[in-house]
């Protein structure tokens, strides 16, 4: 065992837990699987229509810049804490910790809708690009008869490979999460390099910064009209919120992580930085080479697909392309269910879910929780077979992480200096306070994006969902969860701690 291993299984058990899952990631690869879940080749293609429909060219460029560095603000809060409490559980362990059982019981809630929409969304963009972009567009098959039936089937193939690689083994999935990283950033490049070799326009760089409001029929119907500019703005931002996001992957994979207090919030950080400045070339070479603003706009859901249809690229370069797209998008809703099923394993552990000796078992041979792997499976493809699955997952997956994303930084906020005082080696010292509030603020207005028409469907989820925690919680849970341990309850657990550890092999 290394001394990074060694001061790795201290601080475990420091917060109360055993060393069960196996620590086999690097810095490298905590950083990839948040940048694979991110992927700009995911949400900055299949969500690009949601901001050149609010408004036009400037809603895509400064409207990422934008965002960027908003969710930039978020993920320097959470590598804080996340530097504190390098646990699975991540976000809510952070706000058990920070702002008592109840707090955490109800992140976790939100966070796990979150990241099953993660997975369920992108799987359902990982089939319609391979029929709308590969099969349709790069190789021209007919897929015109393909319906909910064929979508219900493809995704559920797509779950099962995800499931399998999960399960047999955290070093199977890095590897491929690893590969993700590069892919992106040479797919990314090589399809800003077509786009312009092959533009048939001359660039405009005007273009990336008129404002025009295509709310409405001229933007494809995507958002109803409104003749409020600030408005359609915010509608706009929907989609870097969407695409910049999952980075609580690092958070999760925690406990699988060499040197977590330094490769956790690292890897959290540069995944997004890296994912905002290379998504604001692509999506800016995506305005830059339309034919025309006003009619890729009308194209509604088919905006991306006008424009790279557009292209004068030779038919081989669009096939490695559209293939490319793909596979990152897989591998993007693979590393989605890595943090999905670590984030179930971490509440269930603690008692925070039904079955919750079923969901937090670890199997001894393959160390990776295999029963929250699979039943995130289930659940992820049940919430596909609503009919209008995508832009509804796509919005819920945004607004449920980021709200969970900021109530640990609120209650860090409110505890820091006072229950909180030691802190990891990431830390934000005197900005800490300051990056809390606006990250705080950041977050309430990157999920309420997803809370207007045609995506009031979130809304009114996210209000009887509410609901239902409160009636949960005072009826049942407050009595029931015990929540993290803390205090006593740690020594308590040491022994228990040796034993286990001991099933696993770990010395």
């Amino acid at each position: 065992m290394t001394k990074s291993q060694a001061h790795d299984k201290q601080v475990l058990h420091k917060l109360g837990y055993a060393q069960e899952l196996a620590r086999r990631m690097s810095g490298f690869s905590n950083f990839a699987i948040s940048f694979s879940i991110i992927c700009i080749l995911a949400g900055g293609i299949t969500t690009f229509p949601v901001a050149l429909s609010a408004g036009g060219g400037f809603s895509v460029a400064i409207g990422w810049f934008v965002g960027g560095l908003m969710a930039m603000s978020v993920a320097f809060g959470m590598g804080q804490i996340a530097s504190a409490f390098p646990t699975a559980g991540g976000l809510y362990h952070w706000s058990s910790h920070l702002g008592g059982k109840a707090w955490g019981w109800a992140t976790a809630w939100l966070n796990l809708l979150g990241l099953v929409f993660v997975v369920s969304s992108v799987d359902v963009g990982v089939y319609l690009l391979f029929k709308d972009l590969f099969l349709a567009t790069a190789l021209g098959v007919d897929v015109s008869s393909w319906g909910a039936t064929h979508q219900a089937v493809g995704v559920l193939i797509l779950l099962i490979t995800q499931g399998l690689f999960n399960h047999y083994g955290i070093e199977l999935t890095t590897k491929l999460t690893d590969f993700s990283g590069y892919l992106i950033f040479v797919v990314a490049a090589v399809l800003v390099v077509g786009l312009l070799a092959f533009s048939p326009v001359a660039l405009d760089f005007s273009r990336l910064t008129t404002f025009t409001n295509f709310t409405g029929d001229t933007g494809g119907a995507v958002f109803p009209r409104t003749e409020s500019l600030a408005f359609a703005f915010l509608l706009g931002l929907l989609f870097v919120c969407y695409t910049l996001t999952g980075y609580d992957a690092s958070a999760h994979t925690s406990e699988e992580t060499q040197d977590a207090q330094v490769n956790v919030p690292k890897g959290m950080w540069q995944a997004v930085f890296w994912s905002w400045t290379s998504g604001l070339i692509m999506v800016a070479t995506f305005v830059l080479t339309m034919p025309s603003v006003e009619e890729g706009a009308a194209a509604g859901w088919g905006s991306f697909y006008y424009t790279l249809g557009s292209s004068n690229m030779p038919g081989f370069l669009l096939i490695f392309l559209a293939a490319g797209i793909v596979i990152a998008n897989y591998l993007c809703a693979l590393a989605g269910l890595t943090s999905t099923s670590r984030m179930m394993y971490a509440f269930a552990r603690d008692g925070g879910l039904p079955a919750s000796k079923s969901l937090s078992h670890v199997s001894t041979q393959y160390r990776t929780p295999t029963y929250a792997i699979w039943i995130s499976v289930v659940i992820a493809w049940l919430s596909t077979l609503y009919a209008g699955a995508f832009v509804v997952l796509a919005t819920g997956c945004a607004v449920f992480l980021y709200l969970s994303y900021v109530m640990p930084i609120a209650a860090g906020f409110l505890a820091e200096g006072k229950t909180w005082t030691e802190k990891g080696p990431f830390n934000l010292g005197g900005y800490s306070k300051i990056n809390a509030i606006i990250a705080v603020l950041v977050g309430i207005v990157l999920a309420i994006t997803g809370f207007f028409p045609p995506n009031e469907k979130v809304f009114y989820l996210t209000i009887g969902m509410v609901v239902v925690m409160v009636v949960l919680w005072y009826s049942f849970e407050r009595n029931r969860f015990e929540g993290v341990p803390e205090g006593d309850k740690i020594t308590e657990r040491q022994k228990m701690i040796a034993e286990i550890e001991k099933k696993f092999g770990e010395q």
